[in-house]
C-alpha cells in the first residue's frame, strides 16, 4: 500500500516536471531526489519532550535517548554505556590503543577527530571563540565558557566542607579531592599522585622531555601552552596585569598579586620555626635554609656555597670582575645594586639619620645602628678561633679569612691573590698606573686616598707669598715619610 502510494505521488513529480515545449528535460534521478526531499519534509519526526525535529526515524530514537536515558551500546571491557555505537567505536580505542588522528606538525597521535582539530590550533594559533565582554579568544568553547565566570562573578557551586564558592561544577568536583585526600591519577615513572587527568598529563612531559608548545618570535619550545603565552609577552611587551594600588604593570597574574602586597602589608607566607613572615612563597623557602642548614648552590670556581641563588650569582662577580651597577654622577661601579644606593648617598650629602648620644649623623640608617654599638659597647659577632669580637657580620666574615687563608679575589694582571676586594683594586692599580685621587691645589694624584690625605697636610702648613724655614722643614719631613710609606704593603680596609 506504502510502496503504491509512493509511485502514484512519485509520477504526480514527473508529471509536474514534465518537460515544457522547448525545455531541458530532468532525468529520473534527479526527479526522485527532489521528490524524496519533500517527502522528508513532509514526515519529519517531533520530538514529544522538546519539540525538536529530526528528519529521520533513527536520529528521532537516538535524539529520545538523551530524555529516557537509554544506553544501548555497552563497552564489553569496562562496562560503560553509550547512547550511539558511534561514541562506543571511539571509546574502543582506550582499551585497544588506536590513535588514527596524527599531527602532520609535531606527529602527535588522536584517538578523536575533535581532538586532533584542537591540538591543530595551537600550531595554527587559531582562536576561534572569542568573549563579547573583553574580546578575549579561545582554542575552545569550554575555555570560553570557563572564562565568562570572570565577568558574570557567579560562583553558585559551593563546597559543603569549607563554604568556598566556585563558577564551574567541575572546579568545585577538583576542590572537594583537597578535603577527601583522593588523587586518583598517578605517573608510574616517579609514583607522584596528582587530582586532575590533565595535571598528570602536563607531569608526564617532564619525564618524556616533550615540549609541545614553540615560541612564534624565537625557537624556543615550552612544555606548557601557559608558559608559552607568559614567554611570548617578552616579545611582545605585553603587561595585561595592572596593580590595583597603582600604575605598575606585569606580564603575570602572581607577580601583580606579590606586587599588591606590598601595598597591603600582607605576608600570608608564615615560617613554622621562627614565625616569620613573607609575602610570597619563595622567599620563604630561602629563608627556611637559614633553618635547615642547606645550600644548594656551588660556586664552580672556588665551591663555596650558598643558601639562594641569587648570592651566588653576585658571588660570581668576584671572579668575573663584573660590576653592572653604575653610579650616573660619577661612573663608578659596583657589584650590587645596594652598594650603589649606598654610595649615592655621597653624592646627595644626606645625613638624616643622628645619632642621640653624639649628634653625629648618618647617610643610612644601618650606619647609625652600627654607630650605636660604640656607645652601647655591643658586639655580638665573634670568631671562634680568636674571640675576637665585631660589631658587624662582614667585618667578621673578612677577619674569619686571616685564620683559613681563603684569597677569593685574584688579579686579572698576575696571579697574586688578595683576600680583600679593596686590596685587590689598589694593587691592580699598579698595572693599570690609574690614580684616582687628585689634590684639588697642586693637581698631583695618587693610587690611594690615604697617601692624598697625607699630601695634603703639606699644603695645610703652608703660608701664601711666605714660605719659613719651619714650613720647608715640614714640607721635606712630610715628603721623606710620603717617599718611605711607597713601598709600604697596602692597608687593609
Amino acid at each position: 500500500m506504502e510502496e503504491s502510494e509512493e509511485s502514484e505521488e512519485l509520477s504526480e513529480v514527473e508529471e509536474e516536471h514534465h518537460v515544457k515545449p522547448g525545455g531541458k528535460p530532468l532525468s529520473r534521478s534527479k526527479t526522485k531526489n527532489k521528490f524524496l526531499k519533500k517527502r522528508r519534509a513532509k514526515k519529519s519526526f517531533t520530538c514529544t519532550q522538546c519539540g525538536k525535529s529530526l528528519s529521520s526515524k533513527q536520529s528521532f530514537e537516538q535524539h529520545m535517548r538523551l530524555h529516557t536515558g537509554d544506553k544501548p551500546f555497552t563497552c564489553d571491557q569496562c562496562g560503560k554505556s553509550f547512547t550511539i555505537k558511534h561514541n562506543l567505536d571511539v571509546h574502543m580505542r582506550v582499551h585497544t590503543g588506536e590513535k588514527p588522528f596524527k599531527c602532520d606538525q609535531c606527529g602527535k597521535d588522536f584517538s578523536q577527530s575533535s581532538h586532533h582539530k584542537l591540538h591543530m590550533r595551537i600550531h595554527t594559533g587559531e582562536k576561534p571563540f572569542s568573549c563579547d565582554q573583553c574580546s578575549k579568544t579561545f582554542v575552545c568553547a569550554s575555555h570560553l565558557k570557563s572564562h565568562l565566570a570572570v565577568h558574570t562573578k557567579e560562583k553558585p557551586h559551593s563546597c559543603s566542607v569549607c563554604g568556598k564558592s566556585f563558577s564551574l561544577l567541575q572546579t568545585l568536583h577538583d576542590h572537594q579531592k583537597t578535603h577527601t585526600g583522593v588523587r586518583e591519577y598517578m605517573c608510574f615513572e616517579c609514583e607522584k599522585t596528582f587530582t586532575r587527568a590533565d595535571s598528570l598529563k602536563q607531569h608526564q612531559r617532564i619525564h618524556t622531555g616533550e615540549k609541545p608548545y614553540k615560541c612564534s618570535h624565537c625557537d624556543k619550545r615550552f612544555s606548557q601552552s601557559s608558559t608559552l603565552k607568559t614567554h611570548e609577552r617578552i616579545h611582545t611587551g605585553e603587561k595585561p596585569y595592572k596593580c590595583s594600588h597603582c600604575d605598575k604593570r606585569f606580564n603575570q597574574s602572581a607577580d601583580k598579586k606579590t606586587h599588591e602586597r606590598i601595598h597591603t602589608g600582607e605576608k600570608p607566607f608564615p615560617c613554622d620555626q621562627c614565625g616569620k613572615s613573607f609575602s610570597n612563597k619563595n622567599n620563604l623557602n630561602g629563608h627556611m635554609r637559614i633553618h635547615t642548614g642547606e645550600k644548594p648552590f656551588m660556586c664552580d670556581q672556588c665551591e663555596k656555597r650558598f643558601s639562594n641563588k641569587q648570592h651566588l650569582e653576585r658571588h660570581m662577580r668576584v671572579h668575573t670582575g663584573e660590576k653592572p651597577f653604575t653610579c650616573d654622577q660619577c661612573d663608578k661601579t659596583f657589584v650590587c645594586a645596594s652598594n650603589l644606593k649606598t654610595h649615592l648617598a655621597v653624592h646627595m650629602k644626606e645625613k638624616p639619620h643622628s645619632c642621640s648620644v653624639c649628634g653625629k649623623s648618618f647617610s643610612q640608617l644601618q650606619h647609625l645602628y652600627t654607630h650605636e654599638k660604640t656607645h652601647t659597647g655591643v658586639r655580638e659577632y665573634m670568631c671562634f678561633e680568636c674571640e675576637k669580637t665585631f660589631t658587624r657580620a662582614d667585618s667578621l666574615k673578612q677577619h674569619q679569612r686571616i685564620h683559613t687563608g681563603e684569597k677569593p679575589y685574584k688579579c686579572s694582571h698576575c696571579d697574586k691573590r688578595f683576600s680583600y676586594s679593596s686590596n685587590l683594586k689598589k694593587h691592580e692599580m699598579n698595572h693599570t698606573g690609574e690614580k684616582p685621587h687628585t689634590c684639588d691645589q697642586c693637581g698631583k694624584s695618587f693610587s690611594v686616598k690615604i697617601r692624598l690625605k697625607r699630601h695634603m697636610k703639606i699644603h695645610a702648613v703652608e703660608k701664601p707669598h711666605h714660605r719659613s724655614q719651619r714650613s720647608r722643614t715640614a714640607r721635606k719631613h712630610l715628603e721623606g715619610e710620603d717617599r718611605e710609606n711607597a713601598s709600604d704593603p697596602e692597608p687593609a680596609e
